[in-house]
């Protein structure tokens, strides 16, 4: 936990009573806990209020060991993900026991490691709102869903873009990804994409178009700024940006002609802000994906773990500050 804001040295390992679920609550015996870049932007940005001690990060996975009033005893015992344990609450998922809303500790597909567990949550849910923003989509993927789009992910070999190219995929897009190595391309062909484009080693326009001449119909986006021309020559009339990260610049412009004579769109994402019908869909449909098969984690899946122990929750921190490439999770 940490009571100031700061860099990873502000993380200390305590010792903290056993938690009680209240009405409609569950308690979690957290079994990984999945680091996210949000997580580490939480701890050093913004302070906390006076006293509090905040227990870091938003996703994770475990066995439900105890339930509150109104909540079905049957759950006791339930593997489930978890996600947004620690927005707007002082209890995230780097400890040993969470208690939170029963709604947000969501029952694991038989068959799903607890690792995907802890794998889903945010970067899952942002890929799942990007991919329903363009023109027409529908709110919730499902199989078919996206059945003649064309879509392009913008670094495929991150969290939220593995996600991305298998939801989109399940749904039945055509995928094309971008990545910066051989290595991240090797990781996005294992993920699914159908087409990966190294921008470093090609002219990714040329390659793009030449897969798409049409053009795509939607660029799910982690770097807008550095990204705009090629976005702007990669999408189809009528297109749409959905952006959710703003590493590559805090600012971008936008041609107001050419996206208003092209009917372009360009929509920005905090996963912790879409409308809860949004996050309803999202978890529904992530859930089925992972039922089916179709969204998967690990090395095979073009998404390697990289496991800390409780102890090394600051390490942990870092690895993701400094781009760790995969899913980095605290093993309990």
């Amino acid at each position: 936990m940490y009571e100031r804001s700061g860099g990873s040295d502000v993380l200390s390992l305590v010792d903290r009573p056993l938690p009680e679920p209240g009405a409609g609550e569950v308690r979690v015996k957290v079994a990984y806990s999945g680091v996210n870049p949000t997580d580490w932007k939480a701890r050093s940005g913004a302070g906390i209020a006076a006293g509090a001690q905040q227990v870091p990060n938003q996703d994770g996975s475990g066995v439900v060991d105890a339930v509150g009033e109104g909540v079905d005893a049957a759950r006791v015992g339930e593997r489930v993900w978890l996600w947004e344990a620690a927005w707007q609450r002082q209890d995230g998922t780097a400890q040993e026991y969470v208690v939170l809303p029963e709604r947000q500790a969501v029952a694991l597909p038989e068959g799903a490691s607890l690792e995907l567990g802890a794998s889903l949550g945010i970067p899952a849910m942002t890929a799942h709102r990007a991919l329903t923003l363009a023109d027409g989509a529908p709110a919730r993927l499902a199989p078919g869903a996206l059945t003649g789009r064309t879509v392009l992910v913008a670094g495929g070999a991150g969290a939220v873009g593995n996600a991305a190219i298998q939801l989109a995929r399940w749904a039945g897009a055509t995928v094309i990804t971008t990545v910066s190595s051989a290595e991240k391309a090797a990781l996005a062909q294992a993920a699914g994409a159908h087409h990966v484009v190294d921008y470093r080693a090609q002219d990714a326009t040329a390659a793009i178009r030449g897969l798409a001449p049409a053009g795509v119909d939607l660029v799910v986006e982690v770097a807008p700024t550095a990204n705009r021309e090629l976005d702007l020559a990669a999408l189809a009339p009528g297109g749409t940006v959905a952006f959710y990260a703003d590493g590559s610049g805090p600012e971008f412009t936008v041609p107001v002609r050419d996206s208003m004579t092209r009917n372009l769109r360009w929509l920005g994402i905090l996963v912790y802000t879409i409308p809860t019908p949004a996050k309803q869909a999202a978890v529904a449909a992530i859930t089925e994906a992972v039922a089916a098969g179709a969204l998967r984690a690990g090395e095979d899946a073009g998404l390697p773990w990289h496991r800390f122990p409780l102890s090394h929750t600051a390490d942990a921190h870092d690895a993701v500050q400094s781009g760790a490439v995969g899913k980095v999770l605290i093993e309990l």
